[in-house]
This record gives structure tokens, C-alpha cells and sequence, in this order.
């Protein structure tokens, strides 16, 4: 893909008179959006995110580096936070450039891609708990969003068009599923922070549950297990919710569910809002089996639709959610898109 953005990493020149930090700072986290605006985007279309939100304002998707988001989220499967931490302090100790040393302390930045590509690097991480093949970093940048504004976008830049195909959120996720160690989740943590694509929805075992007690997902199914159907539906469902940036608006509920947070969260049990009267649900059907109910949330008097799909189903076991086992099945989807 040549419609790349310039690269927002340390390899960039820096004017050595001019202080970047600001600009900096705002790039990282993403400080260009307004929050007023989106959560009230948010909250207009979904009355579960208009009762949530208000107590987590402030919640912001951060700008990754590509790579560093990549490695950083094929770390995360299967591990918790301090495992991931000392595997990714591992890799910059042993492969990433030195920077300085500050009161003893040794400090080094994130390896190239390059870096870890050399003969004999494979084993060796194979022995500090890796289990990935580097691939050129110009194949990982040329799935970026061109349209983001956070990685170099311009109005005039986002009207323009070249000889070759813009890069899509979905073409970048199914890229990413070929690596391996990446699954759905990896691949929508990677499209979210790293790459721009801010439609990306990230749907682990924690979100499922939300999907699932929010916004009816399951139903009164004995199987609740999140396959790869599953998966995609939960992810069309909240974007047809909140639009083009679904994947901020998830992590604050997300951020919303988390114990920490709990105490923020006062509601009445007894009571029950007029917003939730206007639910519908949605069938979602297999070859083989009734699978699981979702509801859409739409305005007052909106005809339910129908719309028929046939699709051969990839489903794939990932560390970060709970999965089936591999298989292939087609399944038709009623009342879904």
C-alpha cells in the first residue's frame, strides 16, 4: 500500500531548537478529538453509554507506535500485566538501542523490526517466552489508516486518492490475522491504538460479558461461548452504535466495568429507565444451530429488517477470550449487518 502516512516514530527529524514535547503529548494521546462532542455522539444513539458514561469522562485512545502496539498486544495473550511487562522490558534490554542510564538504571528503547530478524534472534526469544516471526515493518505500516488524523491526516490529504487502493479497517485486521500468535482481539488492540483504524472493537472475555448483560447478547442460549460469528457480531453491532470511532466509545464502557471503578457506578436495581424500553432483538442463525440473541437499539417505531448472509466462518482459539474449538461452518444472519 503506498497510502502511508509519515511515520510518527523517533526516527522522524527534530528540530533540536524547537521544544516538541507539546505536540508530542498531544499526538500520543490523542488530544486533537473532542470528547464533549463524541461522548454526546455516543450517548444520542446507545442509552446504556448515556448512563454510564457521564461518571468516566476523560477516557482517550492512545496513539501507539504500529510495531511497539503489535509486539506489545501478542505479549498480552495469555498473560497477566506484570508477565507482560517484564517480557517487553526483556525485549528492549536485549535488543533495543541503548538510550542513557539515570541513577543506575539502564534504560533502552523499543528494537526495530530489523533488529529482530537477524539469525539466531528467533531462538533466543523462543527462550525468554516469544513465540513471533518479525515481519517488515513496511508491510505493518502500510495497513495505517490514512485517514488519521493522529498519524499525519489532512482534510486535503483525506480527499485525495492515488493509483493504489486505500487500505481498509477490515483489510488491515484480516492481514493481521496471518501472523502468527494473532487472533481477533490481538488483531483489533493493533488496529485501534497502533495502526488509526478507531472502528476497531477489541471483544475479549470481559467485553463479551457486557455484550451479554448490557445488550442482550445470548439470550436465554446454554452456550454463551464467544466464537468467531460472534465475535464479528458484537463488533458490527456497537459500531451501528456509535459509528466510525466505536472502539474509543467501547473502551469506556470497558473502562466503566472494570472493579476498580465500581464504586463510581451507583445505580438502583429497581429502577428502570424509559430508554430501555426500545430494544430489539436480532437472530443470529448456524447451519447447525440456533447460536446466540442480540439486540439493536433503534429510534422509536424503526421496522425491524432482514437481511440474509452466507459466509464460511473461520473460528479460532485466542488466549484473550473464550473460544471453541477450530471449525467451519456457514451460518445465515437475520436482521444483522
Amino acid at each position: 500500500m503506498a497510502l502511508t502516512p509519515p511515520s510518527t516514530g523517533a526516527s522522524t527529524p527534530v528540530d533540536s531548537t524547537t521544544d516538541d514535547t507539546e505536540s508530542l503529548l498531544r499526538n500520543y494521546f490523542n488530544l486533537h478529538h473532542d470528547l464533549s462532542s463524541l461522548y454526546q455522539q455516543w450517548s444520542d444513539g446507545d442509552a446504556n453509554f448515556r448512563k454510564r458514561a457521564p461518571n468516566f469522562t476523560g477516557v482517550r485512545i492512545l496513539n501507539q507506535d504500529a510495531w511497539e502496539a503489535l509486539v506489545g498486544f501478542i505479549c498480552s495473550s495469555n498473560n497477566n500485566i506484570s508477565r507482560i511487562s517484564q517480557m517487553v522490558h526483556k525485549l528492549c534490554l536485549h535488543y533495543g538501542p541503548y538510550i542513557g542510564t539515570i541513577d543506575k538504571e539502564v534504560f533502552h528503547d523499543f528494537p526495530m523490526p530489523s533488529s529482530l530478524a537477524v539469525p539466531g534472534v528467533e531462538a533466543h526469544l523462543r527462550e525468554l517466552g516469544f513465540g513471533y516471526r518479525a515481519r517488515p515493518e513496511g508491510w505493518l505500516l502500510g495497513l495505517r489508516n490514512p485517514d488519521s488524523m493522529a498519524l499525519g491526516a489532512t482534510p486535503s490529504r483525506k480527499a485525495s486518492s492515488g493509483d493504489d487502493p486505500t487500505p481498509t479497517y477490515k483489510y488491515a485486521h484480516e492481514q493481521l490475522l496471518e501472523l502468527t500468535g494473532v487472533g481477533p482481539k490481538v488483531a483489533d488492540c493493533v488496529c485501534l491504538m497502533g495502526l488509526g483504524w478507531l472502528e476497531a472493537v477489541p471483544v475479549d472475555t470481559h467485553v463479551w460479558q457486557i455484550a451479554m448483560r448490557d445488550y442482550k447478547f445470548g439470550g436465554k442460549a446454554k452456550n454463551k461461548t464467544l466464537t468467531k460469528a460472534l465475535y464479528d457480531a458484537v463488533g458490527d453491532h456497537f459500531r451501528g452504535l456509535w459509528g466510525s470511532q466505536a472502539g474509543w466509545a467501547h473502551s469506556v464502557l470497558f473502562t466503566a466495568d472494570l472493579r476498580a471503578f465500581s464504586d463510581r457506578l451507583v445505580e438502583n436495581p429497581g429502577a428502570k429507565s424509559e430508554d430501555d424500553t426500545d430494544i430489539k432483538a436480532v437472530k443470529v442463525e448456524t447451519k447447525d444451530e440456533v447460536a446466540l440473541v442480540a439486540p439493536i437499539t433503534t429510534p422509536a417505531k424503526r421496522k425491524r429488517r432482514s437481511v440474509v448472509v452466507t459466509e464460511t466462518v473461520k473460528v479460532e482459539e485466542d488466549p484473550g477470550m473464550t473460544a471453541v474449538g477450530a471449525t467451519r461452518r456457514s451460518k445465515r444472519m437475520r436482521g444483522f449487518r
